[in-house]
C-alpha cells in the first residue's frame, strides 16, 4: 500500500474491507476483528487511524514495534484455527500507519480463544450463533456439503429405480444386477444413500421418485411478464416446475423454448425458426443454477422472462470466495459435486467452469450479478445485441434496481419485495423468516433476513418480547 492508497482509504472511511484503529486495544477485541475478516472476504486493519473520523494520528515507532508484535501474538494465540497476517508501515503527511492484511481464510470458521465466530457486517462486525450460518463457514471452505447430508425420513424406497438403471447403463454400461452386490452397498458408494440407509440430497433430488416431497423448496419459479418489471401485475405464462434436477433442467428449456421468439435466419418458410438466444446459453446458465444452488438456504431458482431481458436467480451467491471475474475467466469451485458428478455423466453439463466460458462465446449479452448480502447469483441474458438499446435498457435496470436498494433513510417509496415482508408480518405476526421466505417466491431466508433489518431502520418493522415467544410489530410506511 502506498501513501495515495493509505490517504484514500481514510477518505472513504471504514468498510467491509476496512477497519480503522488509533492503537492496539487489546488481544480479544482484535481477535475478533480478524476472525471476522478471515470468515467473510479479508480485509486491513489500519493502526493509527481515528476510528470515527478517519483522520490520521499515527504511531510512534515504539507503538509500531509493540503493535506489530503483539498482532503476530494474536494470530497465532487469539484465533483458532491460527492465521497467517502480514503487517507493513506506510508514511503519509509525516505520520506512520501500521496496515494489517488478513486473508479471506480457507479454514473457516475461524474462532476467537473464548469460542466465538465473527463475520463483518458492512463496516462493523456481528457475532454467528445459527447453525445453519456456521454450517455454511463450513460448506465456504470445501469441508462440508449439504448434499452430503441424509434426509430424515427418506429410505431406498423414496428412489426411482428406473433413474438408477438408466445412470448405471450409461456410466458403466451394465445392468444394476450384472454388479453382483448388494444393492444399499453400491449406492453407498456413488454417493446416493447416507451411511445410516436415508437417501443423501444429492441422491434425493438426482434419482428420487418425488423430491419435493422432502425438498420442499426445490423447485424453479418460472414467469413471463408482460413489460420489464418483477413487480408488473401482468404476465404471459407462470408455472412451478419440480421433479428431479434432469426433469426441472427439460421443462425449464421447455418453458424458455415456448416464450422465447423465432427467427428464420435464412432457413426455409416452414421452418420452425432458430431461438432468439442461442440455447447453448440458455442451457449452461440453467444447469449451473439447478447443480450450484444453496441446499443450506432453501429456495426456489427464478426463471423470468422480461420483454427486454431473461434473468435466471439462483438462491446462492458465489461459492468459495469466487468472484464474477474469475468465473468469467473460467474457475470453477462446487459447492456440490456429488450432483456436478451426476450432470457431468448424464447431462450435457460439463463443469469444470467452462460453462460460463461457452455462453459468452456466443452473439449474446450477458451480465452477472453476485449479491453477496440476499444470497444470490443472477444472470442476465439481454434479449437484444443493439449497442443502442442495451445500453438503455441496462440504464433503466439499474435505475429500477438502485430504487429497491436506495438508503432506508432517504427511501421514500417500499419495495416490492419489502412490501411483501412488511405486509407478511403484519398478518402473521409471530411469523418466521424461513415462513416469510417460503411464502414469498421471489426471496430466499436470507434475503428476509436482509429486508427486515432495512425495514428496522426506517422504523417500519420491530421485535417485541424474546425470539421464542416474541412476535413483529410494523407500522405503516
Amino acid at each position: 500500500m502506498n501513501k495515495a492508497e493509505l490517504l484514500e482509504l481514510c477518505q472513504c472511511g471504514e468498510t467491509s474491507r476496512v477497519q480503522f484503529k488509533q492503537e492496539f486495544t487489546t488481544h480479544a477485541k482484535i481477535a475478533q476483528e480478524i476472525v471476522a475478516f478471515a470468515n467473510s472476504h479479508g480485509g486491513v486493519i489500519l493502526f493509527g487511524i481515528e476510528d470515527k473520523t478517519g483522520e490520521l494520528i499515527g504511531l510512534t515507532y515504539q507503538q509500531l514495534q509493540a503493535t506489530s508484535l503483539e498482532l503476530g501474538n494474536t494470530a497465532n494465540e487469539q484465533v483458532k484455527p491460527a492465521i497467517y497476517i502480514e503487517t507493513e508501515v506506510v508514511k503519509a503527511n509525516d505520520k506512520l500507519c501500521l496496515v494489517c492484511h488478513v486473508e479471506e481464510g480457507r479454514n473457516k470458521p475461524y474462532k476467537t480463544s473464548s469460542g466465538e465466530i465473527w463475520v463483518k457486517q458492512g463496516a462493523d462486525k456481528r457475532r454467528v450463533t445459527e447453525n445453519s450460518e456456521i454450517l455454511s463457514l463450513f460448506q465456504d471452505s470445501g469441508n462440508y456439503h449439504a448434499e452430503e447430508q441424509g434426509v430424515l425420513g427418506t429410505s431406498i424406497g423414496d428412489l426411482e429405480m428406473a433413474y438408477l438403471r438408466n445412470y448405471y447403463q450409461m456410466v458403466y454400461g451394465k445392468a444394476v444386477e450384472d454388479f453382483n452386490q448388494p444393492l444399499e452397498g453400491m449406492l453407498k458408494s456413488i454417493g446416493v444413500m447416507a451411511p445410516n440407509g436415508e437417501l443423501t440430497r444429492a441422491g434425493l433430488l438426482y434419482f428420487g421418485k418425488f423430491p419435493q416431497q422432502y425438498e420442499h423448496s426445490f423447485k424453479i419459479k418460472a414467469v413471463a411478464f408482460v413489460g420489464n418489471s418483477i413487480g408488473g401485475k401482468e404476465y404471459i405464462d407462470s408455472r412451478d416446475i419440480v421433479g428431479t434436477l434432469p426433469m426441472m433442467f427439460r421443462e425449464g428449456m421447455t418453458f424458455l423454448r415456448s416464450i422465447l421468439r423465432h427467427t428464420q435466419n435464412e432457413q426455409s418458410f416452414n421452418s420452425i425458426g432458430v431461438l432468439e438466444i442461442p440455447e447453448i446459453v440458455l442451457e449452461e446458465l440453467l444447469q449451473n443454477a439447478l447443480v450450484h444452488i444453496d441446499l443450506l438456504h432453501p429456495a426456489a431458482i427464478r426463471l423470468l422472462v422480461f420483454e427486454n431481458r431473461i434473468e435466471i436467480i439462483n438462491p446462492g451467491r458465489l461459492y468459495g470466495g469466487l468472484k464474477v471475474e474469475d468465473i468469467m475467466l473460467g474457475a470453477s469451485k462446487q459447492r456440490n459435486p456429488l450432483m456436478a458428478t451426476f450432470a457431468e455423466r448424464t447431462m450435457i453439463y460439463r463443469g469444470l467452469g467452462s460453462g460460463i466460458v461457452r455462453a459468452m462465446r456466443e452473439n449474446v449479452v450477458l451480465d452477472f450479478i453476485n449479491e453477496e448480502e440476499t444470497n444470490q447469483f443472477r444472470a442476465i441474458i439481454w434479449r437484444t445485441t443493439q449497442k443502442d438499446e442495451i445500453a438503455t435498457q441496462k440504464a433503466e435496470f439499474t435505475t429500477q434496481k438502485r430504487v429497491e436498494e436506495a438508503d432506508p433513510t432517504t427511501q421514500k417509496e417500499l419495495s416490492t419485495t419489502q412490501k411483501a415482508v412488511l405486509d407478511y408480518f403484519r398478518n402473521y405476526p409471530k411469523g418466521t423468516r424461513e415462513d416469510a421466505a417460503k411464502a414469498i417466491p421471489e426471496l430466499t431466508e436470507d434475503g428476509v433476513k436482509y429486508i427486515i433489518g432495512r425495514l428496522q431502520q426506517m422504523g417500519l418493522l420491530k421485535r417485541e418480547g424474546g425470539r421464542k415467544s416474541g412476535y413483529w410489530v410494523t407500522s405503516l410506511p
